[in-house]
């Protein structure tokens, strides 16, 4: 008699269309979109909207608090679905970090294949990200959740901010120093994980990055009094500070061997053009705004890497307290360049990759 063979149970990356921030809309396409959209003028108590691209809005409440919100959400980045829940909860809560915010309440967002995917590994989705916001400080309070082919989980997330202590990513000064304070690579790992060509160790590694928030580092950057600042996402390093520089009408140099990568398998991944698309969209956008000279293609895609739950991209034209600040809240760093006079939102890099 034959035995009836039981199909093994898919991996949860198997689900997804692009992983991470990796799945996001590409700067070009949102561009697009937004041209195709018209916004009321904000009133005098909305602090920060849409019109410089920054981490999250800020409104003014009646207290003379600042009120930040923010969501992101996004497909499986890895296999482990508490991992997962880990990685989407620590991704949302840093764009009101970046901001220079604490916060303070989270609200759930979920798409379920409820036919392909049991409930079970839902919950412990759900728990990865509870876990993270509770030893943060965050209460979760709800949510809404509906059934979709694609799995889907990130949060809505709201913080407070005094309106004088903001952080934008619109306020970069010539001359300020530009700090990186987590290593980049998390999106080609992403998707060798996605691929199965991603080392056991390597995962690891990259949810230990994806799962540290970027609490300490706001703070750090609140003791310096930072001029402006924004975390590495979906956009890339390149895309992200082109966006900046862009808001605050000023230029950057980039030392590319002064840049940290995750690890140097990065590099080799790279070369094998285990990239993301999302990446190859970030560097499709970039090309115009970047002088690259001769940095080689794979280490351009990498500069473009979309990362997930990636670090605070800093500007401080004070360097001693910044530097100080990192050490004293012992957040990792590299100094990546500076600001410079240029045409808004143009960057020159030197250099090459520490593989």
């Amino acid at each position: 008699m034959a035995t009836e063979t039981v199909p093994s149970e898919r991996r949860l990356t198997s689900f997804s269309h692009g992983a991470g921030c990796g799945c996001k809309l590409g700067p070009d396409d949102l561009q697009t979109l937004l041209r195709g959209v018209t916004l009321p003028d904000a009133g005098a108590e909305v602090l920060v909207a849409a019109d410089t691209g920054d981490d999250a809005a800020v409104y003014r409440l009646p207290s003379g608090e600042g009120l930040i919100a923010t969501l992101d959400f996004f497909t499986p980045i890895v296999d482990d679905p508490y991992d997962w829940g880990r990685i989407a909860a620590t991704n949302a809560l840093s764009d009101v970090y970046a901001m220079g915010g604490r916060p303070l309440l989270a609200l759930n967002i979920v798409n379920w294949p409820v036919d392909d995917l049991p409930l079970e590994m839902l919950a412990r989705v759900l728990q990865g990200g509870v876990d993270v916001a509770t030893e943060e400080g965050v209460t979760v309070a709800g949510g809404h959740s509906i059934t979709d082919p694609e799995p889907k989980y990130g949060m809505v997330v709201l913080g407070l901010v005094d309106p004088a202590e903001v952080v934008r990513n619109s306020t970069a000064p010539v001359g300020a120093a530009l700090y990186l304070t987590k290593p980049l690579g998390l999106g080609i790992v992403s998707t060798a994980v996605k691929r199965g060509q991603a080392d056991a160790d390597l995962v690891a590694a990259a949810v230990g990055l994806m799962t540290t928030t970027n609490r300490a580092g706001a703070a750090a950057m609140r003791d310096a009094d930072a001029e402006a600042a924004t975390d590495v996402t979906g956009f890339g390093l390149l895309g992200h500070l082109h966006r900046m520089l862009e808001a605050s009408g000023a230029a950057a140099d980039l030392d590319a061997g002064a840049i940290p990568l995750m690890d140097p398998r990065v590099l080799d991944l790279a070369r094998r053009d285990v990239v993301p698309g999302g990446t190859k969209r970030n560097l499709a956008y970039v090309r115009a705004h970047t002088d690259f000279g001769d940095l080689p293609e794979p280490e351009r895609l990498i500069l473009a890497d979309a990362q997930t739950s990636g670090g605070l991209l800093i500007a401080a034209k004070h360097k001693p307290s910044m530097e100080a600040g990192l050490r004293d809240h012992d957040v990792p760093f590299a100094r990546i360049g500076a600001v410079v006079a240029g045409e808004p939102g143009h960057i020159t890099v030197s250099g090459a990759l520490a593989g």
